[in-house]
């Protein structure tokens, strides 16, 4: 078997609403091996994997696709379960998961749910491995298998402050991303609306609280000016400056550097001059600058308060990594035992650190006078770390119910005093049911990003939701983070819609994020050019914090290579299903077409709006069972009788009547606009732009605006350079009418025939193209549409896409000469030559159909110019 293509399918899809695993899969000599051909494959896959019986299949009882297995099924069903059910060996539980058929023997499009895309992706390619021994009859040994898996589970995985995070923001139904690979920093919610994050830091965190709390001396200083409770102490740069200020202070003493954080560098109850040195050591090597603090020792327990917002959530009480002696066990195999808790993992992985035995760990068993290969009596503690920190492998008894009124009251003043919206404070103190001026007790320093991981799941005691609270402070009021978002998908019209209801929001008063085939523009700013129609074009509109709506141009290609680039959307547009690019990417058919293209209507959230084009039968057809939310139709014929129903039940119609854009529901109507007044309807001479316009006042209409609005919206939008790059461009230089358009397939040029026949009076002359990628047939009937409507052709090329050199053009060009119309035909490879020759052909009054890529350059060339007259077309 080989794997064709593999990747992941990261937003509403054509299979699936959910994240997918796309593979397409070449099973070989397989395909003639169906499963129930080799002998013992069931057993054998429910002796390596027994949870797979679970897998319910086609079947709808457990144990369904075994019985699939047992009667027959192919190498990739197979695969798709195997790889379904590697996840939830290692721990994701996921289910979902189809294999589709392709158009080429023995291949398959295998598809299967993810939660982790990396473990996904090996857990299909490790499935893979694991089919093909298991039809080869080879042993398999699952253990490796599931090791690697969590491996790569483990490389990827958010840190537990950062999950308690982001599993909190997505049970509320607020979106994230991470911003940049390898790191936690995290962004919830869209545009305006979002807020980022890193570990336990937000964008509210204040650079001065942070600052205060990377300084120890600092934040002493201002917490015992306000008489908050600090042990005194003395900043060093030399082991003799340490010596003196531990005198002065009194044994015994804590070392640490100045600025840090984790414990990193911190010893504590030295009680002579030479644990002082090794203190001393320990600091300055993870010092910064060479400072370190000697203060004094608090003797009491170690305790963690965690603020957030001003409020205190969570309280723990932390002790220091530490093994209790069985009797019978030497220290080294305590220590083992421990670490093979599997709550503990390396770093910040897992709940629990495992404990690392370093200098710190030596000394203080040679200080208790036992040994590494010493049994320790029953009941006995030997402490291992000096620090309580769970990173360093301490253990944590939440003590949140048990806090006295005045120390909750005293650390949220610290809250205060030091200003961050997240604060941890570090409390030596006998016990948290007493106030501290009644105990000894200090606040030995406090953190800015402070770990989540002891308060989630204490080692004993209950869990605080903390990572709520974090998401509470950053959304009040129950909000989701999001901000409205219109998606507009069909074969024609895409990029002049999107432009269109841009524009019109805009006029609104809304700031604008907009992505579509030309360009991402913020608030009319161009940021980015190119073809923006695919899910990273949405990210990146999503991501802008100044975005208050998104409108984006959805493409067939983007949502076939990784899906939607959102979840949800609040209006989706589907304006027509009309052939072009079919044979790419498993769409061979219009029902094909038409699946994908719905796939943006179907992610219409359940309060949104759906808007179809009632004029297209398989719009009426496919879109209007697959969308989602309330429907707005809009139609050309006032009297659609496919509309009955719905005008009925009070649903909204936007049609034509008496010239004019109208809204319909039931009986009520409501005026729009004159078609006249509508620049881009060119009077009524280019009806797909009235559908356009159409299709653009029922989204904003979904999105609030006043009728008023939309009507100076739409009276305001030209089909300019300015405003609508490459789409219906008309202007006349030096006498000749000039229309630039992208047009570049059969559909797009019948609709844009209407208009031709309007503006053109004389002769029209034609320049055109298409991409490469497109079958053999759609070139040639390209090329016979032109010659119906030309009177002179001239065929370019710019984007073979996979073909040899000028086997494009050619097609198109035979198809104008198979059209047996009175149209010249001529080839000139390179687009600007090419414009230049239809620029010598033009009279005044004549008419030039420009379908070109590069349409600055040729808009540029075309104002102002003088039209040389006139030379002969050449045959290629």
């Amino acid at each position: 078997m080989r794997i064709l293509e593999h990747r992941a399918l990261r937003g509403p899809n054509f299979y699936s609403r959910y994240l997918t695993i796309y593979m397409r899969l070449d099973i070989e000599e397989l395909e003639e091996r169906p499963s129930d051909r080799v002998p013992g494959i069931e057993d054998q896959l429910k002796s390596l994997i027994p949870s797979i019986y679970e897998h319910r299949c086609s079947v709808g009882e457990p144990g369904g696709f075994l019985q699939r297995v047992r009667n027959g099924t192919y190498a990739g069903h197979m695969v798709e379960h195997v790889a379904i059910e590697l996840q939830n060996l290692i721990g994701f539980s996921v289910g979902y998961g189809k294999t589709i058929d392709s158009y080429e023997r023995g291949v398959y499009n295998v598809v299967y749910r993810y939660r982790d895309e990396s473990s996904a992706l090996a857990a299909g390619e490790e499935a893979v491995a694991i089919v093909d021994k298991l039809y080869n009859g080879k042993e398999v040994d699952l253990e490796p298998v599931i090791d690697r898996l969590k491996e790569i589970r483990d490389a990827n995985a958010f840190g537990p402050s950062t999950g308690a995070i982001i599993n909190a923001a997505k049970a509320r139904n607020i979106p994230y991303y991470s911003l940049t690979e390898g790191t936690s920093y995290t962004q919830l919610g869209h545009g305006v609306k979002q807020r980022q994050f890193q570990a336990t830091v937000t964008d509210r965190t204040g650079i001065i609280g942070h600052s205060i709390a990377d300084d120890k001396d600092w934040t002493k200083q201002i917490l015992g000016e306000a008489g908050i409770p600090v042990p005194q102490g003395v900043i060093c740069t030399s082991f003799e400056e340490a010596v003196e200020a531990a005198e002065s202070v009194g044994y015994p003493v804590v070392t640490k550097p100045l600025s840090g954080n984790h414990g990193r560098g911190v010893t504590t109850n030295i009680e002579d001059e030479t644990q002082l040195k090794e203190g001393y050591d320990a600091a300055w090597n993870r010092s910064r600058d060479g400072s370190i603090v000697v203060e004094q020792f608090i003797r009491g327990e170690d305790h963690r308060l965690l603020v957030i917002d001003g409020e205190l959530v969570a309280a723990a009480r932390r002790r220091p990594a530490h093994v209790i002696g069985d009797g019978r066990s030497t220290l080294q195999a305590l220590i083992d035992r421990e670490n093979d808790d599997p709550r503990r993992g390396v770093g910040h992985e897992n709940l629990l650190t495992q404990i690392h035995v370093d200098e710190q760990t030596v000394r203080m068993v040679e200080q208790a006078g036992l040994s590494f290969d010493g049994v320790i009596p029953e009941d006995e503690i030997v402490w291992l770390k000096s620090t309580a920190n769970i990173s360093t492998g301490g253990t944590a008894t939440d003590l949140t119910d048990e806090v006295h009124p005045e120390v909750k009251y005293a650390a949220e003043r610290i809250g205060r005093l030091i200003p961050m919206d997240i604060i941890g404070i570090d409390l030596l103190a006998e016990t948290l049911s007493r106030p501290l001026e009644d105990q000894s007790a200090g606040v030995v320093e406090v953190n800015a990003g402070p770990g989540f991981r002891m308060h989630m799941a204490p080692t004993h005691g209950t869990g605080r939701p903390v990572g709520e609270k974090v998401v509470d402070m950053l959304f009040p009021d129950g909000d989701d983070g999001r901000i409205p978002i219109t998606a507009i998908t069909g074969t024609n019209g895409k990029t002049t819609t999107t432009r269109l209801i841009a524009h019109l929001l805009q006029h609104a008063g809304r700031h604008i994020g907009m992505a579509c085939t030309g360009a991402i523009e913020i608030d009319n700013h161009v940021i980015m050019r190119g073809d923006y129609s695919g899910p990273a074009a949405a990210q990146i509109v999503l991501r802008e914090p100044t975005v208050d709506h998104a409108v984006l141009e959805v493409a067939r290609g983007g949502i076939m290579r990784r899906g939607l680039g959102f979840d949800a959307c609040d209006v989706g547009i589907l304006l027509n299903i009309a052939s072009d690019h079919l044979g790419e990417r498993e769409i061979h058919t219009l029902d094909d077409l038409a699946r994908c293209k719905t796939v943006v209507i179907d992610a219409v959230k359940p309060e949104g709006t759906s808007v179809l084009n009632a004029d297209d039968p398989r719009v009426m057809d496919q879109g209007t069972y697959w969308s989602r939310g309330k429907i707005i139709y809009f139609t050309m014929d006032q009297d659609n009788p496919a509309l009955a129903e719905h005008t009925a039940a009070n649903g909204m119609v936007l049609t034509v009547k008496n010239g004019r854009i109208i809204m319909r529901r039931g009986k009520v109507e409501a005026d729009i606009v004159d078609i006249n007044n509508v620049p881009i309807a060119f009077e009524g001479h280019a009806p797909f732009n009235v559908q356009n316009a159409m299709a653009a006042a029922a989204a904003a209409i979904a999105h609030g605006l006043s009728l008023g609005d939309i009507r100076t919206g739409l009276e305001t939008f030209h089909p300019t350079p300015a405003q609508m790059p490459g789409r219906t461009n008309y202007f006349e230089a030096d006498g000749v009418k000039c229309l630039i358009d992208y047009g570049h397939n059969v559909p797009a040029l019948e609709a844009l025939q209407a208009l031709v026949n309007g503006l053109a009076t004389q002769k029209r002359i034609a320049v055109a193209s298409a991409p490469g990628n497109r079958r053999d047939e759609d070139l040639t009937a390209l090329g016979r549409q032109l010659a119906h409507m030309c009177d002179a052709l001239f065929v370019y090329e710019t984007d073979a896409r996979g073909r040899e050199p000028g086997q494009t053009a050619q097609l198109i060009h035979d198809g104008a000469v198979d059209a047996a119309a009175q149209c010249a035909v001529g080839i000139v490879m390179d687009e600007s030559a090419a414009v230049d020759r239809a620029i010598e052909q033009a009279d005044p009054g004549d008419f030039l159909l420009l379908l070109v890529d590069d349409i600055e350059s040729t808009t540029e060339r075309l104002k102002g110019r003088s039209f040389p007259h006139r030379a002969s077309l050449a045959e290629h």
